[in-house]
């Protein structure tokens, strides 16, 4: 593999397509390569960015000796699959979440990295966002005083979604609110109970034979007096779409607006009562990256050929996460050490999700984390 610059190869040019400007002007990435089944999707994509090598074939692109790394963000039921196959052609794995469907997937990625000595890294967005950022500089510095309760949420309505979506289980998928409250303190999930909660359509019911509306998840934290408090609802659930994180200290709080777009309440210990909380802006934390790529947490738009239309849009959503997630990534490759969240914690977070709604079909049952999701210490 070059040492000053990662060949990467970015499967999937949906979602996937956003972080192809940033790999292209990060110091240490070169953007070598496109993947997706539709030839003529991918050629417009290629032609706009300027990217010549294209593969219309997964298998074909992994027989490639130049592609150091691969950033996959493909549908769900594909990440495992495709994460192994990258892992076992000898290329490094970047990976939107979550990481896989099954506690058994994890497993077995968990256990081709520890065979490989690859690097995997779980894309989550949450805990590379201005505002996790934010509560992050804020414990590091000791603002917060001893954490004492930290909280998330994760809901949308993903009613007409396509494919696998309909009747999804809520914790199926539930990194984007277990990710920053493990990740705040770089915690571990010791085991999970979970309830589910109301109903959804007979019709949705059908797909997962999943009935919840609803499901909220209380996570005991490994050799920590701590647990937090997570939920999810995607269907028949009336509330705009929502990715809170929340924390609680004995000298600051941080709890996440009501309304998205609004400011970030801080909460104040032993201050008069009227004066406890303040709304604050978060920075973008731009300063953390390399000058050439700090331009995409703002939220603009990247044009790509005003002729043909075509933009992409950067830090919009996901809170400005998408260039610290890439340099993270890459950054690791370089310095050849683990990113966070490397594969044992990226299965810790996603395995919480996938055991907590077998906890809300068993009426809350207290499920423990496999030991393949802990570190040794």
């Amino acid at each position: 593999m070059s040492t000053s610059k990662i060949n990467i190869a970015i499967i999937g040019l949906g979602f996937g397509a956003e972080f192809i400007p940033i790999y292209q002007r990060h110091p240490n990435a070169n953007m070598y390569a496109i993947c997706q089944r539709n030839k003529e999707s991918l050629n417009k994509t290629g032609d706009v960015f300027g990217i010549e090598k294209r593969y219309t074939d997964y298998d074909e692109l992994l027989k490639d000796p130049n592609v150091d790394a691969v950033h996959i963000n493909t549908p769900i039921p594909d990440h495992a699959a495709q994460s192994l196959k990258a892992l076992r052609a000898g290329k490094h794995v970047a990976c939107t979440v979550p990481m896989a469907t099954t506690v058994e997937e994890c497993e077995q990625i968990v256990q081709v990295v520890k065979e490989t000595g690859l690097t995997y890294m779980m894309m989550e967005t949450v805990v590379y966002a201005r505002e996790f950022l934010f509560m992050k500089e804020l414990y590091e510095k000791g603002e917060l005083g001893k954490i004492q309760f930290l909280k998330a949420s994760h809901q949308q309505d993903m009613d007409g979604w396509p494919n696998y979506w309909p009747g999804l289980p809520p914790m199926y998928y539930a990194t984007h609110c277990v990710g920053p409250v493990l990740g705040l303190t770089r915690s571990e999930a010791e085991y999970v109970s979970c309830f589910g909660s109301g109903t959804i359509r007979k019709e949705l019911q059908s797909f997962y034979n999943s009935p919840f509306a609803v499901e909220s998840a209380l996570i005991k934290f490994r050799n920590s007096d701590l647990s937090a408090y997570v939920y999810r609802s995607l269907f028949d659930t009336a509330r705009q779409y929502r990715e809170s994180f929340e924390v609680y200290g004995s000298k600051k709080s941080v709890e996440w607006p009501l309304i998205e777009g609004h400011p970030l309440v801080v909460h104040t210990a032993k201050r008069p009562e009227p004066e406890i909380p303040q709304e604050v802006e978060t920075p973008d934390y731009a300063h953390l990256l390399p000058e050439s790529i700090r331009r995409f947490t703002t939220g603009g738009v990247y044009d790509t050929d005003e002729h043909q239309h075509l933009s992409f849009t950067q830090g919009a959503g996901h809170g400005g996460s998408h260039p610290h997630l890439v340099h993270e990534f890459v950054s690791a490759l370089v310095e050849k050490r683990s990113p966070f969240p490397n594969a044992t914690q990226s299965a810790n977070i996603t395995c919480v999700g996938i055991l907590a709604h077998e906890s809300a079909m068993q009426g809350g049952k207290i499920i423990k984390l496999p030991d393949f999701t802990l570190s040794k210490i």
